[in-house]
Order: C-alpha cells, then sequence, then structure tokens
C-alpha cells in the first residue's frame, strides 16, 4: 500500500480486473467503478446479502501486494445484524459495508456470477406501415459563381423549395463544418436527410455526397433490468437487426428502488449511471449495425421507452423525487432531443423521441405498450400487465382507460427468494409436482429435457442446477398449493413431513426440497410469503382499477414484458397473480414495450396517438387509494381469500376452500356482523 497518498490495491477475480482506490471505499463501489459484476438488491444497506465476497489471503507476486482479510475495516452493525439473522460464511463479507483498508484480492463467488440473466427481449413480429419523421431527398444544386455569391448552404436550401416543395427549412448546425466538403465531393448532387415531425420545424439534419439509399432507426426499451434495442429501415418499416444486454445499473442496484436510494445517498454518482447506461446502448449500437454492415452515421431517428426511473436516469435528471410521494417527475411529455447532447453515438444529426410517461411509477414503457396493444380501440375489457419489480397496469376499454402502478418488489426476478435467481443457465423455471408421491420434476434453463427424462443428467452437468428463477418460483408455489403442499394462506403443512422426506423442518416452519443436486434448492416458508406479499400487491392494484371502471368482468388479459411472457397464465391465476378471466383470453405479448418503441419509430401517426392516450388516461395512485388494504389482505390467499375464480375452476380442479369465500351480496354484510358480536 501506498501509504503517503493511502490508496490500496484491489484485484477482483476470476475476472482479474484491478484498480487503485483511496483508503475507506467500500469494496461495491470499487467493484462497480470497474465493471465487476456484484449483486446488489438493496442499495448498499446491508439487507439482501447478495453482495458476498471472500478475500484471498497470502502475496501475490504477479500482483505485486500482500492480500488480507485484515485490509478490510470491520464488520458494521448491518452486517453484524444480517450475520445473526440470516447465515453469512466465516470467510465472507457483505462487499457494501466493507471497507478497503490495505491491498486486497477479492474472490467473487460463483453463485453471484452464475445469477446473470438471460436476456429474453426479441423483437415481436408486427406489421407496422412505414411513415418516418425522416426522409430523404436527392437534389443537384448549381455550382457557386462570381456572379450569384450565395452561400452553399442557401443555395442547397433553394433547390429543396425548387426540386422538392421543401420551404421553411432548418439547418442543423452540426453541418456548417462540412456542408461544403460534402457538396463537392459529391459534385453539386447530395442526398439531404430531412426531420419532419408535428409543431417542429423541418430540419436538414444530414448530407451524403451523391445518392443515399437507406437510412436506419433505432427503438430502445430500457428495463431495470435488461437493455433491447431493435434497428429499423426507415423506409420500408422493417426490423433488419435486434439485440439485448443486461443493464449495467444492476451494479448500483438491483431494483428501482434500490438505485433510487443509491442516488439519494450518493448524488454525486448520478452521472455513473447516466454513463453506464449510455454507453450500454452504444455498445448495443455497434453490434447491430455490424450485423448488417451499416454505419452508427446511418442512424439518424431514435426512440426511447423506459419506466419513469429509467427514463430520468437515461436522461441525466436525479430519480430522488419518484422515491417518495407525490412522485414528482421531471418530465412527463414526449420530447425530441438531439443524440449528441444525450453522448449516443449515432449519426451527429440524429434526433431522438422520447415517448411520453403516463405517471410518477408508469412509464414511457407502459405508454409503449399500450401503444402496441391499443385496448382504446376495442370494445372488449382489456387488463395489460407489465410484471417487474413495480408492476404497471392499464385497463379498459375504448370508452375509458386506468392505468396505476403496484409495487411488487423484486421477488418475481428471484429477489429475496432464498433460491431465487435471475433468468439464467442453471436456473429451474418449470416445476411439476405429482400429487400422489408429492416428488417434483422441473425443467431448467439450457437443457431441453425435464429432470425426469433420459438425457437430462448428462446434460445437466454442463450448467448445473443453481437456484430458481421467476417462472420456476410461480409454478413451484401454484404446484405446492395444487398437490396440497401449502394451505390457501400459504402455510407449508408440516404434518406432511411423515409421508415425504421434502418436506423438512426450518425451525418453527417447514421447507419443500427441490432439489440437492449441485446446491439445495427448497422452497421456504419465508419464500412463498414473499410470493404472497408481491401478488397481494399487484392484484391489489388491478382490483382498485376495476372498482374505477365499474366491472369485474375481463375478456381478456396481456401479459407485458420477458417475465410476464415465460409466466404460464393457468399457474398466474392459480396463484392469485391475475383475476378470474377465461384461459384462452389470457396471452403473453413478449416485449410490447419494444414494439411501441418501433411503432413510434417508424411512423409520426403513432406519436400522436400515443400522446393522445396518456394524456386521456385517468391515473389512479394506488397508496392513496383507502380500499387498498382491504384487497391486499384478500389477495394474500391463493387464489384469493374472497374472489371465486369461477373461470378457473372450472378448467382445474382447485382444492376445496378451508373458509368459504364471501359472495358479492352477503359476504361484506356477513364479516361486518362478525365484527360487531
Amino acid at each position: 500500500m501506498n501509504e503517503h497518498a493511502k490508496l490500496a490495491k484491489v484485484v477482483f477475480q476470476p475476472s482479474g480486473r484491478r484498480g487503485t482506490f483511496p483508503v475507506g471505499t467500500p469494496l461495491l463501489d470499487a467493484a462497480r467503478s470497474l465493471g465487476v459484476y456484484v449483486e446488489s438488491v438493496c442499495g448498499g444497506r446491508g439487507i439482501c446479502g447478495r453482495c458476498q465476497i471472500s478475500v484471498s489471503e497470502g502475496t501475490f507476486a504477479k500482483e505485486n501486494l500482500t492480500s488480507s482479510a485484515g485490509n478490510l475495516e470491520g464488520a458494521t452493525e448491518a452486517e453484524t445484524r444480517y450475520a445473526t439473522l440470516r447465515s453469512l460464511a466465516t470467510d465472507r463479507r457483505l462487499s457494501c459495508q466493507a471497507k478497503i483498508l490495505g491491498d486486497l484480492v477479492v474472490d467473487v463467488p460463483t453463485d453471484a456470477q452464475t445469477n446473470r440473466q438471460v436476456v429474453r427481449k426479441r423483437a415481436e413480429a408486427k406489421h407496422i406501415d412505414a411513415d418516418s419523421a425522416v426522409s430523404l431527398v436527392t437534389v443537384t444544386i448549381d455550382e457557386p459563381d462570381m456572379e450569384t455569391p450565395r452561400g452553399d448552404i442557401d443555395r442547397l436550401r433553394e433547390a429543396l423549395a425548387h426540386e422538392a416543395g421543401l420551404t421553411d427549412l432548418a439547418v442543423d448546425p452540426i453541418l456548417l463544418p462540412s456542408v461544403q466538403t460534402i457538396l463537392r465531393k459529391g459534385e453539386w448532387t447530395v442526398t439531404v436527410a430531412i426531420y419532419a415531425d408535428e409543431a417542429l420545424l423541418p430540419t436538414v439534419t444530414a448530407l451524403w455526397p451523391g445518392e443515399k439509399k437507406a437510412v436506419y432507426g433505432l427503438a430502445v426499451d430500457i428495463g431495470s433490468t435488461t437493455i433491447a434495442a431493435h434497428l429499423c429501415n426507415l423506409k420500408n418499416g422493417r426490423t433488419v437487426s435486434s439485440a439485448g444486454t443486461s443493464n449495467p445499473q444492476i451494479r448500483f442496484g438491483e431494483d428501482l428502488m434500490s438505485r433510487v436510494s443509491y442516488v439519494q445517498m450518493n448524488p454525486s454518482k448520478l452521472p455513473e449511471l447516466t454513463k453506464a447506461v449510455r454507453e450500454a446502448i452504444n455498445a448495443l449500437v455497434g453490434k447491430l449495425v455490424g450485423d448488417v454492415g451499416a454505419q452508427r452515421s446511418d442512424i439518424l431517428d431514435a426512440t426511447f421507452v423506459g419506466n419513469p426511473v429509467m427514463h430520468h436516469l437515461f436522461l441525466g435528471i436525479d430519480p430522488v423525487e419518484l422515491g417518495g410521494a407525490p412522485f414528482a417527475l421531471a418530465a412527463s411529455d414526449a420530447m425530441v432531443l438531439t443524440a449528441r447532447d444525450l453522448s449516443l453515438e449515432l449519426n451527429p444529426g440524429a434526433r431522438v423521441y422520447m415517448l411520453p410517461c403516463i405517471a410518477g411509477h408508469v412509464g414511457a414503457d407502459a405508454a409503449a405498450a399500450t401503444l402496441s396493444e391499443s385496448p382504446y380501440s376495442h370494445d372488449e375489457i382489456t387488463l395489460l400487465v407489465d410484471v417487474g419489480t413495480n408492476a404497471e397496469i392499464v385497463l379498459g376499454n375504448k370508452n375509458r382507460l386506468l392505468a396505476a402502478s403496484s409495487p411488487t418488489g423484486p421477488a418475481f426476478e428471484g429477489a429475496e427468494i432464498s433460491s431465487g435467481q435471475r433468468a439464467a443457465p442453471g436456473a429451474i423455471e418449470r416445476i411439476r409436482i405429482d400429487k400422489e408421491t408429492l416428488e417434483p420434476r422441473f425443467k431448467v434453463i439450457g437443457v431441453d429435457e425435464w429432470s425426469d427424462e433420459e438425457g437430462f443428467a448428462e446434460k445437466i452437468d454442463s450448467v448445473g442446477v443453481t437456484g430458481i428463477c421467476g417462472s420456476g418460483i410461480i409454478e413451484a408455489v401454484a404446484e405446492m398449493y395444487l398437490a396440497g403442499l401449502i394451505t390457501e394462506d400459504g402455510v407449508i403443512d408440516g404434518a406432511l413431513a411423515a409421508r415425504t422426506q421434502r418436506v423438512q423442518a426450518q425451525g418453527r416452519t417447514f421447507s419443500y426440497l427441490i432439489a440437492d443436486e449441485d446446491v439445495e434448492i427448497s422452497i421456504l416458508q419465508t419464500d412463498i410469503r414473499a410470493i404472497q406479499l408481491a401478488k397481494g400487491a399487484l392484484y391489489a392494484g388491478v382490483k382498485l382499477l376495476q372498482d374505477k371502471l365499474g366491472t369485474y368482468a375481463l375478456d381478456r388479459i396481456r401479459l407485458a414484458g420477458a417475465f410476464g411472457s415465460y409466466i404460464d397464465p393457468q399457474y398466474a391465476m392459480v396463484l392469485g397473480l391475475i383475476p378470474d378471466c377465461p384461459l384462452d383470453g389470457v396471452t403473453g405479448v413478449g416485449n410490447a414495450a419494444g414494439t411501441g418503441a418501433r411503432m413510434a419509430l417508424l411512423n409520426r401517426g403513432f406519436r400522436r396517438e400515443i400522446e393522445q392516450t396518456v394524456r386521456d388516461i385517468e391515473k389512479i395512485e394506488t397508496a392513496l387509494e383507502p380500499k387498498f388494504q382491504e384487497h391486499f389482505v384478500n389477495a394474500m390467499a391463493l387464489p384469493n381469500k374472497v374472489d371465486p375464480f369461477p373461470h378457473l375452476r372450472a378448467a382445474i380442479d382447485l382444492p376445496e376452500r378451508k373458509s368459504p369465500a364471501a359472495d358479492e351480496t352477503g359476504g361484506g354484510e356477513r364479516r361486518r356482523r362478525r365484527r360487531r358480536g
């Protein structure tokens, strides 16, 4: 260690990334600055335990340092509390709490590395009529001479007015230094890109010598965990390439509120979060143009969607106001910016259209999904849900449309679950439980066969069984309910321990063992409670919108987002994640937000359509509604304490209720009489 400067060397294994940091730097901050993936669900508060690391002891000649666990500051109060309440191996530390005192070689455990998720946001098939904001015009202008001393840009404007009928054109100042060179290189014939969108003065944004055949647009969905980008031909509307990546902001906090908390506690770090997401997008752009042999400069237009926190962080806006009531947005309307102002490596004159946000926690991604599914164009009552750490809900039809958000938390994405992880190779994503033997069989991401099928044992060695992801958790809890392992109140029946060794005592509660090949994967009572809390919040939000709409009949349910697309609709209904509906009316619609972003990119009319729709949507703030708690308590049961689910019961055999559901006419009065008595 350099004592004079009070700096320490830190090397992260197995990545080998290294850096020098001031003494007192939290180890998690050092990892983030080097781009080392270390999970952190709680925003550095020392309560999630996902950021565990260990220190390698000894002298490392290659690194020219001596590493010791004593080169970390002692355990904080938060770390001691975590170790007391939950398990923390003696050689492990929480990197968000451990501060650097000296040189270190740090091991990031395999269980942290394997949780990198699979990006599942493809471009959904949808025909979109092209009417781009960008048009290409090829014109030839007269060479300058001594008799008509007009500037080259002015003569270009005159040619566009004469040959193409384009008048009142602005010219992006970025073109001023290069216009003369381009005109002469093209021998006075050039292709001009005109950006024309409503309420904006048509603007020359790019110029090429000679004739330019095609230009492209970029549609991006910035999710809290993944970023999906689509490259589209602006002339014919085709999506020519798609790519996705993990959102690198995960290293600052696993979910939205943890990132808001991180910025609140570290306001000077806001530019780092903004830079991280923009660099990830620029990397995706490089892959997209490389796929089709294009150049970054060929991209002239872009549309972006994201939830309000992602929207603000991408724009460099402090999201702290979104962390508490009244959840104020800095900007909610649609806006047009330049790509260069956002440090995006596109054509210097490219424009960026940001779709509008609906409300404080119902963002541009929900607006884009609404545009894609257009419930406002149909008679049928449609429920559109984007299931995430903060579920965004839209309900209604062409007569009336309402929207709200519900704080489901990160349980559906593997956080807060003892064996939970993101969708990645090795994660259990499907599960079935035999009602007679109570034995499970499961399917793992990366292996085609089920665990009881021939060939599974040979193939599983390549990926292992590392945990259980969101769709697997949904199915596990629902299957446990259907098999009688848990009651409608979500309690694991300990009496079944006499019948199967898979039901095991865990102190005062019980657990259900799914697998113990590589690591032990069990569903604990606390896991079931976390799922109940998450699904209860979502269902309560939906019920509030149904209250406001005045009807509880649903014609169709659309589950948006990567997670929504991989949920089995039947299990989602058994769990009580979504209300009762004809099962054939429940479908996953994939990356609807990305589809809406492509629609707004390729057709200006869709921009006006979603802008008007967002103005018309009624926003409901669930936190202010007095009935939310009542709906939430009822929704804690499986599938629900009071709602009868007739369509679901007609399709499958549900366990008999131990306490009969109250009907709509008498249930409330019976409960009131019991309370009075």
